[in-house]
């Protein structure tokens, strides 16, 4: 780990939900954390003015901006331990053929080429830092799994993102860098907040889905970081109990 407490992590989408909460936890517990997102008073917000917080504004669907805020980042904090590969969207639901091409093309430059490009940033110092290696955690969905109706730009991406998760574990092991996904399941966000009042089901009807609090998915994002380097949580499935996933359809 660094030299800034247990280590320095870095968060895209960091401004709200589940990044914005993983950031906190994580400066609460001695680490130096980089939060990137789009929106700066957001990003401060959330950092609370908290001296170990590097406040990063960065669209992770463009290349350089990526780019610079990881140097920044490596350059505040002396190496990059972990990268928390959170931002995402969830774009308006259809059947694929009312889906506009620029919607399925915004999901996919977030979701996927977002995800790409920041963990193509941290593999990079890891693979050079020294001592060498780190762990990426991407964010995949319950919906990498089983989708949801009308979801096929956002259950595509988080689909792909399974994909990109193995073949970083793969490359990684000749630099010690460990990749793993977190599938997360019905957490109280702003992504997620309609499901409890009432969400699509296969049968087409409209039912409230049971949610949980975001702390069981903090808590899980934070067992995957302190794993040692020689460990791994490849996949890890957290969700509220109850909602439809097994025996969904």
């Amino acid at each position: 780990m660094g030299a800034t407490g247990p280590g320095c992590l870095v968060v895209t989408g960091a401004s709200a939900g589940i990044g914005r909460a993983v950031a906190r936890r994580f400066l609460a517990e001695g680490w130096g954390v980089a939060l990137l997102a789009r929106r700066p008073e957001a990003l401060a917000e959330a950092a609370e003015g908290h001296p170990q917080a590097l406040v990063l504004p960065c669209d992770v669907t463009r290349e350089a901006e990526v780019d610079a805020a990881f140097a920044a980042a490596a350059d505040r904090f002396g190496r990059i331990d972990v990268l928390f590969n959170n931002a995402g969207l969830f774009p308006p639901g259809a059947p694929i053929d009312e889906v506009p091409l620029a919607d399925w093309q915004r999901a996919v430059d977030v979701n996927l080429t977002g995800m790409f490009l920041a963990a193509r940033a941290a593999f990079r110092h890891m693979r050079a830092q020294d001592p060498q290696g780190g762990r990426i955690v991407n964010n995949g969905s319950i919906s990498a799994h089983a989708p949801r109706p009308g979801s096929v730009a956002y259950t595509a991406t988080k689909h792909a993102i399974t994909g990109l998760t193995k073949s970083l574990s793969l490359d990684g092991r000749a630099f010690g860098i460990a990749c793993g996904q977190i599938d997360i399941g019905n957490a109280r966000t702003e992504l997620a907040a309609g499901l409890g009042q009432g969400a699509l089901q296969p049968d087409g009807t409209r039912r409230p889905e049971p949610m949980m609090d975001l702390d069981p998915v903090v808590e899980a994002v934070l067992t995957m970081a302190r794993m040692p380097a020689e460990a791994n949580v490849q996949f890890l499935t957290v969700m509220a109990t109850a909602m439809p996933f097994i025996g969904r359809g």
